[in-house]
């Protein structure tokens, strides 16, 4: 499904080029009737296998949509014909079958999952800002929207604020591309609008633009971008204990195997036993350990086979390395010690010393 995805995606690309659309039409039509025919038979079965718990899955409903959106162009040329003048937005919007990805993708499903807990978080974020946009652009309405002498192209009134002001939160650093109108205006760099409002001697111009852009760029968004920060990595690491559990929990199956295994192999011995009285149960144990093979797996049990264990006696080992090395030096300062004690006495006395001690 995910190389059947990927391929419809790289056909909708390829149709957005008129010249290869032209010539290929007759294949992206029985393409598109193809990949239609795929995706609904998935939901099909889907929907067979557990026609419940289909639905209580958001992402399930997900695929629903975007398979409703698939046939929207062929309902609206049934309905109202090709010339329909919104038939290019139906068009336009298959586009989202790819995120029919997501379903596939439990990264994906993370980072959807991080966005979905920051929502009233972001949301308290965004009301803030709002807020202060509200205060900033009444007070610069008020401030630089003088209808004599004012720059009414980007404080004129109430909508023109919040679009400058808008501009200023993403604090382009120069001018947009040349439009029309009030809207060429608005969007120019922070430099250009200050410019503007420093050629009409507006005072408190400056301030009033160094102030919103440090609470607003520096302080609200950097906080947005903190509070996604925190959450996403919250779900990664939520889903790296998903995954080490998996991997766990599949370890475990595959011991109770070589155990259920290892098992009916002893059983088989034993039950040969009974059925050979000439030999004895050690000696099909020994025969047992001949037909092992050196990459046969073995589950140990024993602690002394654990990796702890075998963790804590190494450590140990190196312990008393170090103790011994210790003692060592010990031995070598006393002896030390004592030659210098030797030098340091009379001769007769050293004599006298060095034959007890040869005694």
């Amino acid at each position: 499904m995910i190389s059947t995805i990927s391929l419809n995606a790289f056909f909708v690309v390829l149709c957005t080029d008129f010249q290869i659309r032209y010539k290929l039409f007759n294949f992206f039509e029985v393409s598109e009737l193809l990949f239609q025919s795929i995706y609904s038979t998935e939901f099909y079965l889907k929907l067979y296998m557990d026609p419940i718990r289909f639905w209580k899955n958001g992402y399930n409903v997900l695929d629903v949509v975007v398979i409703g959106i698939f046939t929207l162009p062929y309902i609206f040329v049934k309905l109202k014909g090709k010339h329909y003048p919104y038939l290019n937005i139906t068009n336009g919007i298959q586009s989202l079958r790819i995120l029919k990805l997501i379903t596939y993708s439990r990264g994906i499903r993370t980072l959807i999952t991080a966005m979905g807990q920051t929502v009233y978080t972001v949301a308290s974020v965004l009301i803030l800002l709002f807020l202060l946009m509200y205060i900033f652009a009444v007070l610069g309405f008020c401030l630089f929207g003088d209808p004599d002498g004012g720059d009414l192209d980007n404080w004129g009134n109430l909508a023109v604020a919040f679009f400058t002001l808008f501009s200023l939160i993403t604090v382009p650093s120069s001018g947009a591309v040349e439009r029309t109108g009030t809207l060429r205006r608005a969007v120019d760099g922070w430099t250009n609008l200050q410019q503007k409002l420093d050629d009409r001697n507006f005072a408190l111009s400056r301030a009033f633009t160094i102030i919103f852009i440090l609470l607003a760029s520096f302080i609200f968004l950097s906080m947005f971008v903190g509070v996604m920060i925190i959450y996403t990595e919250d779900s990664i690491k939520k889903f790296e204990r998903e995954l080490m559990l998996e991997r766990h929990m599949t370890l475990m199956e595959e011991k109770q195997v070589i155990l259920k295994r290892q098992q009916d192999e002893i059983s088989r011995l034993i039950q040969a036993k009974k059925n050979i009285n000439n030999r004895s149960f050690n000696d099909l144990v020994k025969n047992f350990k001949k037909t092992l093979r050196h990459d046969d797996p073995m589950v140990l049990d024993d602690f002394g086979t654990s990796l702890p264990f075998i963790d804590v006696y190494l450590s140990t080992l190196d312990s008393q390395d170090t103790t011994i090395y210790k003692l060592q030096e010990l031995y070598y300062e006393i002896v030390h010690v004592l030659s210098e004690l030797l030098e340091e006495m009379p001769p007769k006395k050293q004599s006298q010393t060095s034959n007890n001690i040869f005694e």
